[in-house]
């Protein structure tokens, strides 16, 4: 992959000081023209009278996901077999400790430490997972039905719709910024690519599974339906839309005119689509911004402690190993960092753009350039361990 698209541009660069902004214009937007975003919400596709998917966050999210996709040459895939170990570590560290892990730090600092200073009695309303009649004033998992503003939704504590974006940010490994993160610490491009592949390939089966049993364990609602077509939208649909259109584009236009002008071309679309989103997501927490400002401080902390939690086992891991420094470093990259795309979209499809859910996702975008910089800057720095 040419060093144009691997290089880290000026919007990734300073992409947390655009969620800040987005923090500011949304919650400005909630509070002095609070109808905007419910009117565009409204647009949805309802399912028993409930909305299940809101037809302009799914297009923006649609284009969020698909620069991503049209990226990836799942051609690379054939060479994992070259590099079983690597590999092996990569798919270890994503599917069976990092999902689990996340709940765990995220259980313990929302629910337990952290939990008197976001509301032990703070509640949150979530949507119902569509095909359940559930009666108002019935128990479903940690939340109660209550009618609002005319429809069925779930009364849960504020802190596990906080924890369920979590559980939806640890189960979603990179397949985008990863890209940068290891052209930057300079690791071996063609394990990159072979994991981003992969990745996304493993992900249209666990993801649902892993979100579902984990939702499950903290007592929120496990929407199958909704996980399955989530996973339909957001990461089946952009991936074979990204694999079809890329064979064909290299096919007529060439290699060089897709990368230097294809992908240069989508940029703006991608960018537009990521901040229009988060404007919407602030603009409906406002209020619980405003009322408790240091709520994106909460969150932010078990999502901090995680990234570098599971960067340093993989590290360590992969010293263990002897891995190559070159394979060791974007192991590690792609175990620290997470699909924020797709954990957004299946937040905001699940639980709605208003849910604390949809926020913590949210600051999973916040705090992912600066602490996944610090971890290049590390690996930078300790080359000669390997």
């Amino acid at each position: 992959m040419a060093k144009k698209m691997n290089d880290i541009g000026f919007f990734e660069r300073y992409l947390t000081v655009w969620v800040a902004l987005c923090i500011v214009i949304g919650v400005a937007l909630g509070a002095l023209a609070p109808e905007f975003a419910k009117a565009l919400d409204a647009m949805s596709i309802n399912v028993n009278g409930a909305p299940v998917v809101s037809i302009p966050i799914a297009i923006c999210l649609f284009f969020m996901m698909y620069p991503i996709m049209v990226k990836i040459d799942f051609s690379e895939v054939v060479s994992a077999g070259k590099s079983i170990k690597p590999v092996s570590l990569t798919l270890f560290i994503n599917w069976a400790v990092k999902p689990f892990t996340m709940y765990v730090i995220a259980h313990a600092f929302l629910g337990v430490w952290l939990c008197e200073f976001i509301g032990a009695d703070a509640v949150d309303l979530v949507k119902i997972p569509f095909g359940l009649d559930l009666l108002v004033g019935e128990q479903y998992g940690a939340g109660i039905v209550v009618m609002s503003e005319g429809i069925k939704m779930l009364e849960i504590p504020l802190w596990r719709s906080y924890l369920a974006g979590c559980i939806l940010l640890g189960v979603a490994p990179c397949t985008a910024m990863v890209l940068v993160w290891g052209y930057l610490a300079k690791g071996n491009a063609g394990h990159t690519l072979v994991m981003v592949a992969i990745n996304s390939l493993v992900m249209l089966v666990l993801f649902g599974l892993i979100a579902g049993f984990l939702l499950g364990i903290g007592q929120l609602p496990v929407p199958w339906q909704a996980l399955l077509l989530s996973i339909g939208v957001y990461v089946a649909l952009p991936l074979f839309a990204g694999f079809f259109s890329r064979k064909w584009i290299v096919r007529t236009m060439g290699q060089e005119w897709f990368e230097q002008r294809f992908v240069g071309f989508l940029t703006p679309i991608t960018i537009f689509s990521l901040l229009l989103t988060l404007v919407l997501l602030f603009s409906f927490k406002g209020d619980v911004i405003l009322n408790n400002p240091l709520t994106i401080l909460w969150i932010a902390i078990p999502l901090s402690i995680q990234t570098v939690l599971i960067f340093a086992v993989t590290y360590l891991l992969a010293k263990k190993m002897g891995l190559s420094y070159e394979n060791a470093a974007p192991s590690a990259l792609i175990g620290a960092s997470n699909h924020f795309e797709v954990a957004i979209a299946t937040a905001v499809m699940i639980f709605g753009l208003s849910s604390g859910a949809a926020l913590a996702t949210v600051v999973g975008v916040l705090i992912e350039v600066p602490l996944m910089l610090a971890l290049v800057g590390f690996c930078n720095k300790t080359k000669g361990w390997f």
